[in-house]
């Protein structure tokens, strides 16, 4: 009866040791440290973090809430509408115009946490590189 309450014991301690070396997520502060390369711009590792920290995760451009009709929660959302983001031509993409402040509807919107200028230029260069899913 004592090994068995030991090693439920023992059993949840790992549990809890695993749940918690298992996050993969990432705070404010180290997704803007992350440095985005001038060239060969992964959606999946550079891109999508951005996203969804300051897209999806402030209730705007998720697949539920899709703040101006726009969802950036995936590639497939991200780059359905050419208008949004033009592979290739960063210059044509309504999202490059709001994240460099060439429009009214500056992104993210006042009061929310700016992007980088690493970020903004990491996004438009994924554009100028096709807007690719890698």
């Amino acid at each position: 009866m004592k090994n068995s309450i030991t090693l439920k014991r023992y059993s949840i301690i790992i549990l809890l040791a695993l749940i918690t070396a298992c996050d993969d997520t990432i705070n404010q502060e180290e997704l803007d440290s992350v440095v985005i390369p001038s060239s060969n711009v992964s959606f999946n590792k550079y891109i999508q973090p951005i996203f969804d920290a300051r897209c999806n995760n402030a209730g705007c451009h998720n697949g539920t809430d899709r703040a101006s009709g726009l969802s950036l929660s995936n590639h497939a959302s991200a780059t359905a509408d050419f208008l949004i983001v033009a592979p290739g031509l960063p210059d044509n993409s309504k999202l490059a115009w709001a994240i460099e402040g060439r429009t009214t509807s500056l992104m993210p919107p006042l009061g929310y946490r700016p992007l980088t200028k690493n970020q903004r230029e990491g996004i438009i260069t994924w554009i100028r590189e096709g807007a690719k899913n890698n």
